[in-house]
């Protein structure tokens, strides 16, 4: 789409986005799901998605009877609305794990940010625009604004930011080369790597952190072994299936706060070697391990 070598105008954003088609439902999918558990949470609704005839309320949940004296725990999924276990890995550890730490953190959780992503299975918004690359003042993604404005009042008490995330084939095959396009750049060939992994803060790493993560989730399932230049997704390993990106300088979600412990995780769907369960289930214990180390040594 457009012409290689220069950026996309307004003519082209709208020819891409009259391709865009929903695949599924964020009502079915995960609004239904989210006010089932308004009995044992609190449900809220921290902004809205206007796209053309298309609305998106935006959800977020907390554990209830918060505590001033608590430090505040923030879980975010479906930044990218594509990473499907991501979104449904947060609200797996909602159901079935948040409720046993609720007397030792105050947990916040917003487990779709992207809901017109979600729908379409699509990594960017209806505006051609990254959510995860938008994460700072005057955000161009309103997906991005929304969340800052729903976390800045408590941004200073949050301990913990993890950000559920996904690597999967269609990076390379689709939205890679989608973004060379719309930017009018050359796009070269990555290696999807096979597995978890998780992208750390360059500017503040904690690694014991990471690697506590990395040994809870790989007894469900499998970690990203480095290629064969010692790397993951074109990024030095720091350790056993761990990276590092400055975060805020990225614009990246999980920049977002400045926690003491932060990470983003990355499922690979379309491995041979999980299915959707796991992934959905290295989401969740994902979390809890996070949880417990920062608990233990936050």
């Amino acid at each position: 789409m457009g012409t290689p070598g220069q950026p996309w105008g307004d003519v082209e954003k709208l020819q891409w986005l009259s391709q865009q088609v929903k695949h599924r439902s964020y009502k079915k999918d995960v609004i239904s799901k989210v006010e089932a558990l308004a009995e044992r949470f609190d449900v809220e609704t921290y902004g809205q998605l206007n796209y053309g005839a298309d609305q998106y309320p935006l959800y977020a949940i907390r554990t209830r009877n918060w505590q001033a004296n608590l430090p505040v725990v923030l879980v975010t999924g479906g930044v990218h609305g594509y990473e499907t276990s991501g979104v449904h890995g947060a609200l797996k550890f909602v159901e079935e794990h948040a409720e046993r730490f609720s007397k030792k953190v105050n947990l916040l959780i917003a487990p779709c940010v992207s809901p017109w992503g979600y729908e379409r299975i699509h990594r960017w918004n209806a505006n051609a625009i990254d959510p995860n690359r938008s994460f700072r003042d005057n955000s161009p993604a309103e997906e991005a604004a929304a969340l800052i404005r729903l976390v800045e009042p408590i941004q200073k008490r949050i301990l913990l930011h993890i950000d559920l995330h996904e690597t999967t084939d269609t990076d390379e095959t689709e939205f890679r080369p989608a973004l060379a396009a719309r930017d009018g750049k050359f796009s070269g060939p990555h290696i999807i790597p096979d597995g978890f992994y998780l992208v750390d803060d360059t500017e503040h790493p904690q690694p014991a952190f990471q690697k506590a993560i990395i040994e809870a989730v790989e007894k469900v399932t499998h970690i990203a072994p480095a290629d064969s230049k010692g790397e993951l997704i074109g990024s030095p390993i720091t350790d056993k299936g761990v990276i590092r990106y400055p975060l805020k300088a990225l614009g990246l979600c999980a920049g977002m706060t400045p926690a003491t412990f932060k990470t983003t995780t990355e499922v690979y769907p379309d491995s041979l070697k999980a299915t959707p369960e796991q992934c959905n289930l290295a989401q969740a214990v994902a979390v809890q391990s996070a949880i417990e180390f920062a608990l233990k040594h936050g």
